[in-house]
């Protein structure tokens, strides 16, 4: 027997129009590239989205057609975001901090037809629009005094401009749920980028089931800080969730040093924030220094890569509860959020810092096991540590152009690359990437904690931990340290910190100081660049 209950599809576009319509006057902020503020409503930025609607339709866009996005977050670019989604086309998001072969690739594997983007990203499309023939309209974001491209006769037009001739009305969400609605690469440390194909339905339950109580705990209460930028995975899908519940969304643009950002949590009375460890870092040092207070921030999400201690401890001082979340590109991207149970609520403050620390239990909807070099399951214990795979409605299935490979195990579970533990709790720890494990005399060392435990010392500014050769031992660490400015150490310092945190055999073989830890595009420590740098490096 079936249920008697109405039908209807789960298509992204209806999130805008719920706030339109019951969350009209709620304000959706932006700071433009020269950081000038600017404001607009759920009720205005659906107008737009529908006059974006229909002037791709009126240059012949339809279901399908992949629509490409280059910039930082901005309101034009979440109206541009959902006058793709609205019509069935897809909505390719591109980092513009990747170099321009990397993009090229992109655009051209993506076969994007049309590509909206900020002005400061003009000299990447001067680079990238000879090599990328599908692009047959650029539409920039924030100027409307750009009338070519130098080496391009693609069309270029302004985005106010563009729209302004079309109707505030157009037929969304006509579609079937399983279309597809966004399109986002990996980032491609390892081969080419893959595609991950989202539908309107996986972003859906996504937004639904990151919004409960133990997910994100978001509402119409809320003024939501999108730090994440919005070509990184779906913005951790608030540029869904936020909407959905109809909260305040403000957008921080190009623009996010720890000035700028304090000036916008403590503006605008932001209470709920999300970005990468680097970004929060910055926040908190400008805080130190100038002895300023976090008021209004209640709640930190940190994701992108594992969170250190630290950042958790000088939150606190301000009040502000840590969300440590775990997901990637292949998960819409969330999968689980170290938010704790009564039990964990009520330890101490040190112990339930050592939850915090972990990145939590799974959403609703999704399941992850651990599995050992035989494929055999790891037990629950907190500390066999073993490959993380995960599975659910909001999981890759397949990958973009790749169709024909198989990417899951027997059991319908995708290998995520990480190397995790779970306690008998049910909470998720990832100890490493596998590719960044550092496998010394038949042990594994985690660099992510090794890491993560350096940068407590009140000098370093950030710290990476790479593997280098051992004719003993297959391989030792080694850790790199860039100080806080106006600092200075010595090894033996480091070490003498490190002495009684660290397990003996884990202590590095050597501890270098540098100016820059090169960081990737979406603002994790890039190891490749450093294993390429230190790839002549050998321990004796």
């Amino acid at each position: 027997m079936l249920g008697l209950m109405q039908k209807g599809q789960l298509t992204v576009d209806g999130l805008l129009c719920h706030a339109a319509r019951w969350y009209a006057h709620t304000d959706v902020v932006w700071n433009d590239s020269d950081a000038v503020r600017h404001r607009t409503t759920y009720a205005e930025s659906l107008a737009r989205a529908k006059q974006v609607s229909n002037a791709l339709l009126s240059v012949g866009v339809g279901l399908g057609d992949r629509i490409g996005t280059l910039g930082w977050n901005s309101a034009q670019h979440f109206e541009a975001w959902y006058g793709i989604v609205g019509i069935g086309a897809v909505c390719h998001t591109l980092n513009p901090r990747l170099l321009a072969d990397q993009l090229a690739y992109l655009v051209g594997h993506a076969g994007n037809r049309v590509i909206f983007a900020d002005r400061a990203c003009l000299p990447i499309l001067e680079a990238i629009l000879p090599r990328c023939p599908s692009v047959e309209h650029v539409v920039i974001f924030d100027a409307e005094d750009v009338v070519a491209i130098p080496g391009s006769s693609v069309p270029v037009h302004g985005f106010a401009s563009w729209i302004a001739p079309f109707d505030t009305e157009c037929l969304w969400g006509d579609f079937d749920e399983q279309t597809a609605a966004g399109l986002c690469y990996t980032s491609g440390t390892t081969g080419d980028p893959k595609g991950v194909l989202y539908s309107h339905r996986s972003n859906y339950l996504h937004s639904l089931i990151t919004c409960q109580a133990d997910g994100l705990d978001l509402s119409a209460r809320d003024t939501v800080l999108l730090l994440v930028p919005m070509y990184h995975a779906n913005a951790w899908g608030l540029v869904y969730s936020a909407p959905m519940v109809g909260a305040k969304l403000v957008l921080p643009g190009q623009r996010v040093d720890g000035a700028t950002l304090y000036d916008l949590i403590e503006s605008e009375g932001v209470t709920f924030a999300a970005g990468v460890p680097t970004v929060w870092q910055g926040l908190l040092n400008y805080c130190r220094e100038t002895g300023k207070k976090i008021t209004t921030l209640k709640r930190a999400m940190v994701a992108g890569s594992v969170c250190p201690e630290i950042i958790i401890r000088q939150f606190l001082e301000h009040g502000v509860e840590v969300l440590h979340a775990w997901g990637m590109t292949e998960a819409s991207p969330l999968a689980t959020i170290s938010a704790p149970d009564t039990v964990v609520a009520a330890l101490p403050l040190d112990e339930r810092i050592r939850y915090t620390l972990k990145q939590g239990r799974t959403l609703p909807g999704i399941d992850i096991k651990l599995t050992d070099e035989d494929g055999g399951r790891v037990p629950h214990d907190g500390t066999s540590p073993g490959r993380l795979h995960i599975k659910g409605e909001t999981i890759v299935g397949r990958y973009f152009g790749r169709e024909d490979i198989n990417i899951l195990d027997d059991e319908g579970y995708f290998d995520t690359g990480d190397i995790a533990t779970i306690d008998e709790r049910g909470y998720m720890q990832v100890t490493d990437r596998a590719k960044d494990v550092i496998k010394s005399g038949g042990e594994w060392i985690s660099s992510a904690e090794l890491e993560n435990i350096a940068l407590g010392h009140p000098k370093a500014a950030l710290c990476a931990v790479i593997g280098i050769p051992h004719p003993k031992w297959d391989e030792r660490p080694l850790l790199l340290i860039k100080l806080r400015e106006g600092h200075d150490a010595t090894p033996d310092e480091i070490l003498a910190y490190l002495d009684g945190k660290i397990a003996k055999w884990w202590t590095p073989d050597e501890v270098r100081f540098i100016d820059d830890i090169p960081l990737g595009a979406t603002g994790k420590i890039d190891k490749k660049v450093l294993r390429e740098r230190y790839s002549s490096l050998r321990f004796a």
